[in-house]
Order: structure tokens, then sequence, then C-alpha cells
């Protein structure tokens, strides 16, 4: 039987993506508590990386600082287009974070190429 669950990787341009590699990556930084990335839809190369990002209390990063940190660290087309830094995500009820939630919210939260 073939599964019918999301890859937990992401396609940018023909490249796999494994969002929990660029996870760890960010919350490698000081400022970063918790990341998580997601692929969103693009015109141009199919998904774009985009990350939702939680600071520690009283640390504070821009997106631009963060995306420099990560190009530093890792490969050009993994670091994500889209930041977004949040207090919270969206939980199930028994407490685990809905990346579909997030896809859904990322399609308002970002000025996306679609």
């Amino acid at each position: 039987m073939i599964s019918q669950t999301r890859p937990n990787f992401n396609f940018r341009g023909g490249e796999n993506i494994y969002p929990a590699e660029v996870e760890d990556l960010l919350v490698s930084h000081d400022a970063v508590i918790d990341a998580q990335v997601i692929g969103v839809p693009s015109n141009r190369l199919g998904e774009e990386v985009a990350a939702y990002v939680r600071l520690g209390s009283g640390k504070s990063v821009s997106d631009y600082e963060l995306r420099l940190f990560a190009l530093e660290r890792m490969t050009h087309f993994k670091v994500p287009k889209y930041i977004k830094f949040v207090d919270s995500y969206p939980l199930t009820v028994t407490g685990k974070i809905q990346k579909v939630q997030l896809r859904k919210m990322a399609l308002t939260d970002f000025d996306l190429d679609i």
C-alpha cells in the first residue's frame, strides 16, 4: 500500500530540501528557540522555503540577519525565502504542531509567487 502522507522533504527547483535540516540550523542561532520550516507554492520553482520562527525572551534578530546566518552555513537553495516571527504555533489537541495549518497560513502570511 502506498502512503498518502506528504513526504518529509520539499522540492525547490528540483532540489530536495529536508525541513528538519533547515530547522536544526535556524535553532542553532542564539536568538531562536524554535523553527518550523515548510514548503510554500511558487510558480517559478514549484516550492519555496518558508520558516515560522520563535525567538527567545528578550532576543531579537531580523529576517535578513537570520537568512545571512543560514547562508553562511548551508547551500543557498535551502535558505528560507520567507520568514515570519511568531509567538506560538497552531497545535493539535495533543500538542503537536500542525504544519498543514502553517501551510494554509502561509498563503496569507507571505507574498507568494503564485
